[in-house]
C-alpha cells in the first residue's frame, strides 16, 4: 500500500515570465524523464518476476544499456526497416553474455559485455551489466505473496515486540498480514495468504476487531477432526490448517483443500499448513486481527494462487514433516534437447517436451519458451524453456538448435 507525501519549497517571486515558463517547462521534462525511467523499471521487474523475457529495441549508431541479473534473458529487436535475417549478432564475452543469430541474449554471470548488431549500413550496440543473482534459501513451499521484506527487516533490527497486523477478507478469501510504517500504523503489507473462510449464515466468519488469544498446534474441531497450528482470535473462530481425521498428519481431507480460495468453512478461517505455521509461529497472543467483508481492492498484494490435489492425496504439499511424499519435489521439464536442422526445415520448440508439476500434473502448457529458430538463417538459436508452479519454484531448461545451411 503506497502513501502519497508532500513537500515543500520556497520560490523566489520574479516578473521575469519566461524564467517562470522555462523551469515549469524543465520540471515537465524532469518529470517526464523520472516517468519514463520508473515506468521502464517497473516492466523490467515485472518481466523478472514472471519470468519472461525482457525486451530491448536496439538503435542505430546511438548505444542502449540494460542492467540485467545473472539467468535473464533479453530479445535484442531491431528497427522494422532491419531485416533480422541479415543482422549479425556478437557479444565481447560469451561468457557473461552471450547472444545467438536471432538476438536472444542470455545473462550468465556477473559482469560487463557489450552485444553488437550489424547490417547493411547498421550498427548498434547494447551495453549489459550483470549482476549477481542468487537463488534464495528456500525456507518453505507456499504460494503466500511475499513483499516489503526490506521494511520488516528494518522493523524487526528494532526489537519490537508487536510486528505484525493480520487483515482476513472474508469476501475474497485473502489473508494479509501487515508491519508497521515510520510512524507505528500497520499499512506496509508483508505477506498475502489464501484462506476458507466460512459460508454463509451461522457458519459465516464474524467481521471485527480481535487479537489472538490462544495457540496450539493440534487442535479438535467440529465434526470429530483435528486443524494443525491452530490460532483463535475469538471464542471458536480460529486459524488453522485444512481438516484431518485424525491428529496425524497423513489424514489430510484432500476434497476441503481442494476448496481453499472459496467459502467452505463453519467460520474458522483454514489455510495450507506452511501459511497457519507461519501464524502459530510468528504471531504472538495479542497480534491485532481484523476481519473485514470487502472487494478485492482492500487486498494490496492480491490473493495468491491455489493449489488442487488428488482425491486419494492425504499429505498438505506444504507440510514440511519428513514422510510428506511432496517435501522434496520439484517442477520437471524433460525431453529439452540440443537439435540440428537444415536450412529451410520446420522446427517444433515443444516436440518431445514435456512438464509436470510437483503433484504430479502434466503442466506442459504452461511452459514458455524464450527465443526462436529461424529456420532459413544459418546460424546457432538458443531456447530458454521455464514453467513456474504456484508455489514460486521454477524449472528451467535450454537447449541450442543449429540451422545449416
Amino acid at each position: 500500500m503506497r502513501y502519497g507525501g508532500t513537500y515543500r519549497y520556497n520560490r523566489n517571486r520574479t516578473d521575469k515570465k519566461n524564467i517562470v515558463t522555462i523551469a515549469v517547462i524543465a520540471g515537465v521534462v524532469v518529470l517526464a524523464v523520472a516517468a519514463v525511467i520508473i515506468l521502464r523499471m517497473a516492466a523490467i521487474n515485472k518481466a523478472r518476476n514472471s519470468g519472461d523475457t525482457l525486451n530491448m529495441a536496439m538503435k542505430d549508431g546511438t548505444p542502449v544499456s540494460m542492467d540485467v541479473k545473472e539467468g535473464d534473458i533479453c530479445m535484442l529487436t531491431m528497427p522494422k526497416t532491419i531485416d533480422i535475417r541479415e543482422v549479425v549478432f556478437e557479444s565481447s564475452d560469451s561468457s557473461i553474455v552471450r547472444v545467438d543469430s536471432a538476438g536472444h541474449t542470455d545473462a550468465l554471470k556477473e559482469g560487463k559485455a557489450t552485444v553488437t548488431a550489424t547490417a547493411r549500413n547498421f550498427r548498434a550496440e547494447c551495453h549489459f551489466t550483470v549482476a549477481a543473482n542468487p537463488e534464495p534459501e528456500k525456507t518453505e513451499l507456499t504460494t503466500a505473496i511475499i513483499a516489503n521484506l526490506d521494511v520488516l527487516k528494518a522493523n524487526k533490527e528494532k526489537g519490537s515486540d508487536n510486528l505484525y497486523s493480520i487483515t482476513v477478507n472474508r469476501r475474497t478469501n485473502t489473508v494479509t498480514v501487515y508491519t508497521y510504517d515510520e510512524k507505528g500504523e500497520y499499512t506496509v503489507p508483508v505477506r498475502a495468504m489464501v484462506a476458507s473462510c466460512g459460508t454463509s449464515g451461522d457458519d459465516a466468519t464474524i467481521t471485527g476487531d480481535f487479537a489472538l488469544y490462544f495457540q496450539q498446534p493440534w487442535h479438535p474441531l467440529y465434526g470429530n477432526v483435528y486443524g494443525m497450528f491452530t490460532s483463535g482470535f475469538s471464542g471458536p473462530y480460529l486459524f488453522h490448517s485444512v481438516p484431518y481425521e485424525t491428529s496425524r498428519h497423513d489424514t489430510l481431507e484432500a476434497e476441503e483443500f481442494n476448496k481453499l480460495g472459496k467459502n467452505a468453512s463453519q467460520g474458522c478461517v483454514r489455510m495450507m499448513v506452511a501459511d497457519c505455521y507461519w501464524i502459530w509461529k510468528n504471531c504472538p497472543l495479542d497480534t491485532p486481527v481484523h476481519v473485514i467483508d470487502a472487494e478485492s481492492k482492500a487486498d494490496p498484494l492480491g490473493k495468491p494462487a491455489t493449489v488442487k490435489l488428488p482425491a486419494d492425496a492425504v499429505w498438505d504439499p506444504t507440510d514440511d514433516t519428513k514422510g510428506n511424499p511432496y517435501r522434496y519435489n520439484t517442477p520437471v521439464i524433460e525431453g529439452v534437447k540440443d537439435a540440428e536442422i537444415k536450412k529451410g526445415a520446420s522446427f517444433d520448440p515443444m516436440a518431445g517436451v514435456k512438464a509436470t508439476d510437483i503433484i504430479g500434473y502434466d503442466v506442459t502448457d504452461q511452459v514458455t519458451v524464450a527465443g526462436q529458430v529461424l529456420s532459413d538463417k544459418p546460424g546457432t538459436y538458443n531456447l530458454t524453456y521455464t514453467y513456474t508452479d504456484e508455489f514460486h519454484q521454477r524449472a528451467r531448461e535450454t537447449c541450442t538448435v543449429t540451422v545449416k545451411e
